[in-house]
């Protein structure tokens, strides 16, 4: 493998490891849980391996991640910070990233954006990749939800798709929460449309059916490849400018 793809391994809801062909670098993404040992074995195998969290909800967030002493930094969001776990993490290597923050150092660049629900999402540039993980970030439209609440995500969500429009990802890592049930595709379909994105893998797929992508779901000549995994270990290999391989 060259830097012209990556590999990843699905950990568990938004929970999901990327590392380069050459294990230069690892990027871990709200790991909550590492049920296949995928964190456990970056740490042995990456020269640079850092730790992003995009808020503190349960399903995103476990502070025993904080025991990675070899981790090169802890990307977290403020949120995070008012928890008393917050103290566990080495201070020297912690970066806590409220909304539109950003960092630079050591060959990877992080800039921070907004969500609809709590922290932030991310996006990462390191050895020529662009790669954004949404987080909780998504049109979160409830079936029998009052209108109120219906009117104030969908104006959440585009809102926050104003400072996205137009930006170019590599990867992007999105939600396609199946809670939704119609509505499950939404943000996914309107994210893909609004940004040039190289490849998409749906998030939040727990105890649901594997997500697949309807006829009309890219516009016409904007198709891109789309991962859906569901299973905790499932693995792919992706190749910029081609698509997913095991």
């Amino acid at each position: 493998m060259t830097n012209e793809a990556v590999r990843i391994a699905y950990l568990l809801n938004s929970g999901f490891v990327v590392e380069d062909g050459e294990d230069r670098w690892a990027l871990v993404f709200d790991a909550f849980r590492d049920m296949r040992g995928d964190v456990e074995r970056v740490m042995g195998q990456a020269l640079q391996v850092y730790f992003f969290v995009s808020h503190a909800h349960l399903d995103h967030f476990s502070p025993a991640i904080a025991r990675y002493a070899k981790a090169s930094r802890f990307f977290l969001s403020e949120d995070i910070r008012a928890l008393s776990e917050a103290s566990r993490f080495p201070a020297e290597k912690t970066v806590w990233l409220g909304k539109y923050d950003g960092w630079e150092g050591g060959g990877i660049r992080v800039e921070s954006f907004d969500s609809t629900d709590e922290g932030t999402s991310f996006l990462v540039e390191i050895g020529g990749w662009r790669i954004f993980h949404a987080g909780d970030f998504n049109w979160w439209h409830w079936s029998g939800d009052t209108q109120e609440n219906i009117k104030f995500a969908r104006n959440g969500f585009f809102k926050q798709m104003k400072k996205l429009d137009g930006k170019a990802f590599d990867l992007a890592f999105f939600p396609a929460d199946g809670r939704l049930e119609e509505a499950r595709d939404w943000g996914a379909k309107e994210f893909c449309r609004r940004t040039d994105t190289g490849a998409l893998v749906t998030m939040h797929s727990v105890s649901y059916p594997r997500f697949e992508p309807d006829v009309d779901f890219f516009a016409p000549g904007r198709e891109i490849p789309v991962w859906s995994p569901v299973e905790p270990g499932e693995r792919r290999v992706y190749k910029k400018g081609s698509g997913f391989s095991q």
